[in-house]
């Protein structure tokens, strides 16, 4: 199948300003508590649902530079980043040679049915338009095992909103950002048949302007 318009634009955006993005987050969850306590409540979900057994792989989706993944790892979970930019998996594998990244998108993940022990996706699916969301969280749901945890992370907005960059660190880019409400975020992972099992809003810190939701789901079984 072709690539939507919005999958290249984004790839091609994120490819002209990831050298400067990765310089100056090389850690976007320092001095974020309780964004670093979610991750470690999905990560305690995710060797929950193992049961004893060997722990399946986790996948951060949206990887950027390679961060959250290597505190997945940090956390002892088996774990990979996938990315739409290539850029950002090359510099994601040169700033953690020891981890997998992959280029790939969570709008056609290469992945076998229910082989997945948890996704993480912090501010990756504001890069998605509505139309598409519905797709996106369907697979998830196909690769997660039963009982597998996701922890999604975006800026809350009115339903609808959205952004247009044509310039960041000085790069021409043309980047959408989609805004959406965490109820709307929510139904849209239960139409996609994934359960709710925590929502947290936390409001605007330091530069930012508007406030930050996190979702934790998980697939039943």
């Amino acid at each position: 199948m072709p690539t939507p318009d919005f999958l290249r634009t984004t790839r091609v955006s994120y490819d002209a300003i990831a050298d400067a993005y990765a310089a100056e987050q090389p850690d976007s969850l320092a001095g974020r508590p309780l964004e670093s306590a979610l991750l470690a409540v999905f990560g305690e979900l995710a060797r929950a649902r193992a049961h004893g057994a060997a722990q399946p792989p986790v996948a951060d989706i949206g990887s950027g530079p390679g961060h959250v993944t290597a505190r997945l790892h940090g956390m002892g979970l088996p774990v990979f980043g996938v990315d739409v930019s290539p850029r950002m998996v090359a510099l994601a594998r040169r700033s953690h040679p020891g981890l997998r990244f992959h280029v790939g998108s969570m709008t056609e993940l290469d992945l076998p049915d229910a082989c997945l022990g948890g996704i993480v996706a912090l501010y990756s699916v504001i890069h998605v338009p509505d139309d598409h969301l519905p797709s996106v969280f369907a697979g998830f749901h196909r690769v997660l095992l039963p009982g597998a945890p996701v922890l999604l992370g975006f800026q809350s907005g009115t339903d609808n909103g959205r952004l247009h960059l044509t310039e960041r660190y000085e790069r021409e880019i043309a980047l959408d950002f989609h805004w959406r409400t965490p109820d709307t975020v929510a139904d849209l992972l239960g139409e996609a048949g994934l359960e709710m099992y925590a929502r947290v809003l936390r409001q605007p810190q330091d530069e930012e302007k508007m406030p930050r939701a996190f979702l934790l789901a998980r697939r039943p079984g």
